[in-house]
């Protein structure tokens, strides 16, 4: 009898000094199986995943890839056995071709001489065979991110990978691109081989996944067929109890205007007018590309404004460097935490304090006291999960980062903050916290601008809606008028009567 399971691991534990990242997890993935892997982070994914491609050598437990037992994988025997993975930060050489990226290493050869025109047609043949369309000439630096991401997978199956782990593919797409990879995860399914998915988009695992197996604290749960299950119970495995309410309660908002902002224009925006109150949650909805980014590079002085104005508590302000924004009562939390708010090898204490310096200063000299209980303040009201404040950031896990960077601005007493995509690469666990922290932010009188591509967080935390279009305004939704579908079509510059202009 043929064993269906392609790859078994059994009692796989890993140790790191003070920290069991994984606990005798035992779990077995089938052939031609999409299977997810999800749980929080810092569930121990990560090091499963590194584990199976040879990356880290566990402390205990086996590895069987059909059959052949391992007592640990190096990623040469993990490649030579079929195991391939696409991660998060593509390992492409942006000047080289699609096709050279493919077979980078292991070039199609005719003597001692590349063969191009072998390697551009076998690049052809993969690229066919995931039903895309893509130049194997083009550069890869020409290349949209979706684009990258179908060369690395190109990659993968160009070495015939029969196991092919996918570590939070979506995180940098765009709708269109999470759509068109969605396609190519089917046709790998098609084609027998075994896709390991993970995401913290439950909303994909529905749509992709036969199996789904939950990781929480380095420790296997459980292992459910899809349609055997659902969002608030895989939830509930994830985090080990109920989320009752996705979005919490709130209503703090008032009809005393903050700030102003009256026409203004500069890096892709045009003519942009919107007021925020105080205590309010103002949502930022579009599509790609529609200036949302733009727009608050240039509320926080790190783009120049060519017209229009920024009205704060009634005081005119002209915000050209981050300084003055800070100095004026404006933070900005980025979309991109790990390269624009942190500092990854600096500790928590270095990061929580960044942006106060001046207050935990005196005569040019810093405060040690005072920069102590500054941090553990940060520390003990986010609810950070860190052994020390000496903790290096980059060690800590992406919604532990994400409080980081959400104490650095907070230490600066704005009036406004503005929120890139706050949750983006955070589990669910981590974005209730991140929620109510945003709604503790607006009931001590400050106010939120929150930019997000989650249609369902926007609906969910929104007072009211700022919809933007090819760097222009679409409109402004009340509470009551905000829905999914009117949302699309203002962000397509739609009209109130339903209508969609091309």
């Amino acid at each position: 009898m043929v064993n269906k399971n392609i790859l078994e691991l059994e009692k796989i534990t890993k140790l790191y000094p003070g920290v069991k990242a994984l606990d005798n997890v035992t779990l077995s993935f089938r052939r031609g199986e999409v299977h997810a892997l999800v749980g929080e982070n810092g569930a121990g994914k990560s090091t499963l995943i590194k584990t199976i491609s040879g990356a880290i050598e566990p402390t205990a437990g086996t590895i069987a890839v059909e059959g052949k037992h391992f007592e640990s994988l190096t990623p040469t025997l993990s490649r030579e056995n079929g195991i391939a993975v696409v991660y998060q930060e593509f390992t492409l050489v942006p000047v080289l071709s699609a096709a050279e990226n493919i077979f980078l290493g292991e070039f199609i050869r005719k003597g001692l001489i590349c063969d191009r025109k072998a390697m551009n047609a076998r690049a052809a043949q993969l690229f066919k065979m995931l039903k895309i369309e893509l130049d194997p000439n083009v550069k890869v630096e020409d290349l949209t991110t979706g684009y990258q991401q179908i060369v690395e997978i190109a990659k993968a199956v160009a070495k015939d990978a029969k196991i092919l782990i996918m570590d939070e593919p979506s995180a940098p797409l765009t709708t269109n691109e999470v759509e068109a990879m969605f396609n190519i995860v089917d046709t790998l399914k098609e084609r027998g081989v075994t896709v390991i998915y993970i995401s913290h988009r439950l909303e994909e695992i529905f749509r992709l996944a036969d199996r789904v197996s939950v990781l929480r604290d380095g420790t296997y749960i459980t292992t459910k067929n899809i349609e055997d299950t659902t969002k608030d119970e895989l939830i509930s495995y994830m985090v080990g109890r109920t989320l009752k309410e996705t979005y919490p309660e709130r209503n703090n908002s008032t009809d005393e205007v903050i700030l102003e902002v009256k026409n203004l224009s500069g890096n892709g925006v045009e003519n942009i007018s919107f007021d925020l109150k105080k205590g309010e949650i103002l949502g930022f909805g579009g599509l790609v590309g529609a200036g949302r980014t733009e727009l608050a590079a240039l509320l926080f002085g790190n783009a120049r404004i060519t017209g229009g104005e920024i009205i704060l508590k009634g005081k005119k302000v002209d915000p050209r460097l981050p300084e003055e924004a800070i100095a004026s009562g404006i933070s900005l939390v980025p979309e991109d935490r790990k390269n624009q708010g942190l500092i990854l090898d600096m500790t928590v204490k270095e990061n929580l304090t960044a942006a106060s310096m001046k207050r935990l200063s005196n005569k040019g000299f810093v405060n040690a006291k005072a920069e102590k209980e500054f941090t553990n303040q940060y520390v003990s009201s986010l609810n950070i999960k860190t052994p020390s404040i000496d903790q290096k950031v980059k060690n800590l896990s992406g919604g532990n980062q994400q409080k980081v960077v959400l104490g650095k601005w907070m230490g600066t007493d704005p009036d406004v903050m503005i929120f890139d995509e706050p949750t983006r690469g955070i589990d669910v666990g981590a974005k209730q916290e991140i929620y109510k922290l945003m709604v503790d932010i607006t009931k001590s009188g400050k106010s939120i601008i929150m930019i997000s591509s989650d249609m369902e967080e926007l609906l969910g935390m929104s007072d009211r809606m700022v919809i933007l279009s090819k760097g222009r305004l679409s409109g402004i939704l009340e509470k009551e008028e905000c829905t999914q579908e009117k949302v699309l079509k203002y962000a397509a510059e739609g009209k109130d009567d339903g209508t969609i202009e091309s």
